[in-house]
């Protein structure tokens, strides 16, 4: 699991079958201080994050595949949390 934030939509036109109905977002993992780390990862979102929001992305591939209902699907990174607050000194 990653701490990251919401940078974006994805739009596409065409796209494999077992994204249909799903928002797929840009997310960038950052660290504690909220500076970039890595590389943006585009994750299915079914918890409805608003751009700029904190989230927690899983790379459970399994669990993304399970979620869209497809064991062939192309999915890896899923939103797992929305991020409200982080306690101080608290590593995410």
């Amino acid at each position: 699991m990653l701490l990251a934030r919401v940078e974006g939509n994805v739009v596409a036109i065409r796209k494999h079958p077992s994204f249909e109905g799903w928002r797929l977002v840009i997310c960038q993992p950052i660290g504690n201080a909220g500076d970039p780390e890595g590389s943006p990862q585009v994750a299915i979102d079914a918890h409805g994050a608003g751009l700029h929001q904190r989230v927690l992305i899983s790379s459970d591939g399994s669990a993304a595949r399970a979620a869209v209902g497809d064991p062939k699907s192309p999915a890896r990174w899923m939103i797992v949390a929305i991020v409200d607050e982080k306690e101080p000194g608290v590593p995410v």
